[in-house]
């Protein structure tokens, strides 16, 4: 009889991406794998076109705001769950693994009815309002630093890191700047501003490009939608709204990186061994999750970083030549950092679970 595993996690691409790291081991053990996430989210894109089989349950979204959302989405949760119920008690997989977003919280919870040994990732240094709804029905919760052990149940903590799709591990420079249409005389800044996009991210690189593009060339991965259309014919510039599977190649043509603070986004960029410049999520638009990964990338040695309402040119300009400049002492920071395999680490986990 072969094994089944639930995976569950969405909503941004950062609750997705670790559970595709995970497919390849994942088969190679011979799990049968099923993907949950919500009727239309990124994840379902995601997920389908690596021919996974995908079950859509309704999801609403927990708010700290007031919203006339607030009211009708609990309705939209207690559908989610009833969808997820009935999927696990026919599908009856051996365990659920979660990556967190609001819709795998019904999952997880349909889960514990049935008594489906669950695994949660936090990928924050501290634990999302999602997860930390569903840590209580984890059997271990794996994270990305540290110092999230001190936030989460003792016996549950299992600190692994990141778990990294292998494929971004082999990109080839010559690829990417071949699909930019780059040249090797100047070196390569790789903006992302995650799979939504980030304005200010966007708008404060664009500000600084004529300065910039005097020394370097720019990739910038600006989200959907978010495409300038006046700035498509400019030498050493390209946009793109999002890239899938050449993403390796502009990773490895990239000489430093502009980036948000998500943690699976930064965990990759450890990962690559690229110096960095975070530009985290302001405390305004978010928990203040980014600031806390980036204070911890900073700390570290690996990274700069600039608080979103800070952002001028000069100092986006100076701070890129700097991390430049020096990449040399960022990236011995970097091959200093302790490493280990998440996804083997996390694998494991999910073994033990199901040989019980």
């Amino acid at each position: 009889m072969s094994k089944k595993i639930l995976l569950t996690g969405g909503g941004t691409a950062g609750h997705v991406t670790p559970n595709i790291a995970l497919l390849p081991g994942l088969k190679k053990l011979g799990y049968e794998v099923h993907y949950m996430g919500s009727y239309d989210g990124i994840e379902k894109k995601l997920i389908e076109e690596l021919g996974i089989p995908y079950t859509g349950i309704s999801s609403g979204k927990l708010r700290r705001y007031l919203s006339a959302k607030n009211f009708t989405d609990p309705f939209r949760v207690l559908k989610g769950f009833k969808e997820a119920k009935k999927f696990i008690k026919e599908y009856k997989p051996d365990v659920v693994f979660s990556k967190g977003g609001f819709v795998s919280v019904p999952v997880v919870f349909a889960a514990k009815r049935y008594k489906i040994p669950v695994i949660i990732h936090e990928s924050d240094m501290t634990p999302g309002l999602a997860n930390k709804l569903a840590i209580p029905k984890a059997v271990k919760v794996c994270h990305n630093f540290p110092e999230t052990a001190e936030y989460l149940p003792k016996g549950k903590s299992v600190y692994t890191g990141s778990p990294i799709r292998a494929e971004l591990l082999s990109g080839n420079k010559l690829l990417g700047l071949d699909m930019c249409k780059f040249n090797t005389t100047k070196p390569v800044i790789m903006v992302i501003g995650g799979s939504l996009g980030a304005a200010s991210v966007n708008n404060a690189v664009r500000k600084a490009l004529p300065i910039l593009l005097e020394r370097f060339q720019v990739v910038h991965l600006c989200g959907k939608g978010k495409v300038d259309e006046s700035l498509n014919n400019i030498k050493g510039y390209i946009q793109f709204e999002y890239i899938k599977a050449e993403l390796k190649n502009l990773f490895a043509m990239a000489d430093i990186i502009i980036s948000r603070a998500g943690a699976n986004a930064i965990c990759e960029i450890l990962a690559l061994k690229k110096p960095s410049i975070l530009i985290p999520l302001s405390a305004k638009a978010s928990r203040g999750d980014q600031i806390l990964n980036a204070a911890s990338f900073s700390n570290q040695g690996f990274s700069e970083v600039i608080e979103e309402d800070n952002i001028t040119t000069d100092l986006l300009v100076s701070t890129v030549n700097k991390v430049y400049d020096e990449r040399a002492t960022y990236l011995e920071a970097i091959n200093n950092a302790p490493s280990g395999n998440a996804v083997e680490k996390i694998l494991e986990l999910i073994e033990e679970q199901t040989n019980k």
